[in-house]
């Protein structure tokens, strides 16, 4: 990650700064099994808060990794799913008046279990299934808020429709 500050010059000749953070893309997975998602719960620092979550990460040791395998990756890791068919979402812009990172959703159906590899920084991570209705329920209620995840849903959503 790096933080810059560029200086811009607005369309009306005035100049202006914008402090932007740069970070490698990201992909983010949707697990569909039937009628139940697979979230990830893990604690987010900058929050001070645990939060649950669609599976989502980074791989900035492999930038190049195509987006439908970082995806792959990142629910293996997570959770230990193998995803038999990865349909594409959609593209998220995370914060564009902030940072230049982009992500990338995926639905992973036809799933096949196995064990999670996460990294050190997520060895506190839980993993749970959840119905539509109750993921639906925890977003009103406030207990997922992770922008991306809502935006992914959105995503599912318009695909499903």
């Amino acid at each position: 990650m790096t933080l810059r500050e560029d200086t811009f010059r607005r369309p009306d000749g005035g100049e202006g700064v914008y402090g932007v953070v740069d970070k490698p893309d990201y992909a983010l997975v949707v697990p569909l099994d039937g009628d139940r998602l697979g979230l990830v719960e893990q604690y987010r620092y900058p929050l001070g808060l645990r939060r649950w979550e669609f599976p989502q990460g980074t791989a900035p040791d492999r930038a190049a990794l195509p987006p439908d395998e970082l995806a792959a990756r990142e629910l293996r890791e997570e959770t230990g799913l193998r995803a038999g068919t990865l349909t594409y979402l959609g593209l998220i812009d995370v914060a564009p008046g902030l940072s230049s990172q982009r992500g990338r959703a995926f639905l992973a159906t036809d799933l096949t279990a196995g064990e999670p590899a996460r990294e050190d920084t997520e060895a506190d991570m839980r993993f749970a299934w959840v119905t539509r209705a109750e993921f639906e329920r925890r977003a009103r209620a406030g207990e997922v808020t992770d922008a991306q995840s809502l935006a992914a849903w959105t995503l599912f959503l318009l695909h499903s429709s």
